[in-house]
């Protein structure tokens, strides 16, 4: 008897745990095939197109519009200083002299050996139309003028490269010699001064390779320095390289006015401004519509009454907009609120139709 009730008992046991099993296949069939039945209520919204105002902020070097270094082309002792740092001056003003007592002599002989030269030819030239010269020797006479006229010509650049001259007008920004300081010409000629052109300045900097094809030549920018809170510059875009360097940025140079109000100096820090893709149409969605970061964002799209989690590639930002580069179509659905209760497959009820 006690046998037969412990078999029963073995029985009812082994039929519950069947039982228990067989409804937990039910539910993960169910599950499996309609996923999870909870539904969750969430706000939608369309995506679309709308008008995108960027502005792109980044700092740069502002430079001379022109940076020149001054050599000396001819050797010698420096016995004229006119200029000291921090002087303006006019292109073609002499800043320095260097001895040119030889040069004086040297070009007076070449000057005297031109003019007779020139005089010997007119005079064969006159003999031959007499025959009373050969053709030769009208020849000879010929190419004596011009051998004296070359002489003539380096014996006046040497003289007048004795005069140190400024090839642009602007400040000098150093000074590197003084009186009676030895230089020397070319090939290894001496640095003798700086002149910097500041009426109008550069902003240098490098633009990343994505930022590098919204902007072009011509583009208006806004220029701002520490010194001179609340004071804009008004900017133009100069050139953009069309090669990037080994950070895969591209150089840009900018050109500003410099006023006399609010002057500027080479080497400042400059932030510029790009208004670059201002109005233009592209798919952007509510920033609080993401799940992750920006770094790494994703939404959830609704297709027919589920919440699909999608990733995304986000571009610029403004305000409350996100500019989306790749992972969404114009049309589809977005979940922008009740996103934080939610998982990939799960079923949804939209509340704000």
């Amino acid at each position: 008897m006690k046998q037969w009730k412990t078999i029963v008992s073995v029985i009812v046991i082994l039929a519950i745990i069947i039982s228990i099993l067989f409804i937990n296949k039910r539910k993960m069939a169910a599950t499996t095939a309609g996923g999870i039945k909870d539904v969750y209520y969430v706000s939608v919204d369309k995506v679309e197109k709308k008008n995108l105002s960027e502005i792109l902020s980044l700092v740069g070097n502002i430079t001379a519009n022109n940076d020149v270094n001054i050599i000396s082309e001819a050797a010698g002792k420096i016995t004229g200083v006119f200029t000291k740092v921090g002087d303006y001056k006019q292109a073609g003003s002499v800043l320095f002299q260097v001895d040119d007592e030889l040069k004086k002599a040297a070009f007076m002989s070449a000057e005297a050996n031109y003019e007779k030269a020139k005089k010997d030819y007119e005079r064969f030239k006159t003999l031959y139309q007499q025959k009373s010269v050969s053709d030769s020797q009208l020849d000879q006479a010929k190419l004596g003028a011009a051998m004296a006229e070359a002489q003539y010509i380096v014996a006046k650049r040497q003289l007048e490269d004795t005069q140190i001259k400024t090839p642009i007008s602007g400040y000098v920004s150093a000074r590197y010699v003084d009186l009676g300081s030895m230089v020397q010409g070319a090939p290894q000629a001496t640095l003798v001064a700086n002149i910097v052109d500041i009426g109008r300045l550069k902003v240098k900097l490098n633009l990343a390779e994505r930022d590098a094809f919204l902007i072009k030549t011509g583009d208006q920018v806004k220029v701002t320095v520490d010194v001179y809170p609340g004071i804009t510059f008004n900017g133009r875009i100069e050139s953009v390289s069309s090669k990037g360097d080994d950070a895969h940025t591209y150089p840009v140079e900018i050109s500003i006015n410099n006023e006399r109000v609010h002057p500027l100096k080479a080497g400042m820090f400059a932030r510029v401004e790009f208004t670059s893709i201002k109005n233009r149409e592209t798919i952007v969605i509510p920033r609080e519509a993401l799940v992750g970061s920006v770094k790494e964002p994703q939404i959830f799209v609704v297709e027919n009454g589920i919440a699909k989690l999608r990733n995304l590639t986000v571009g610029s930002q403004s305000g409350i907009y996100v500019q989306v580069l790749q992972g969404l179509m114009e049309g589809e659905t977005i979940v922008i609120n009740g996103q934080n209760n939610l998982v990939d497959n799960l079923k949804v009820e939209i509340v704000n139709k």
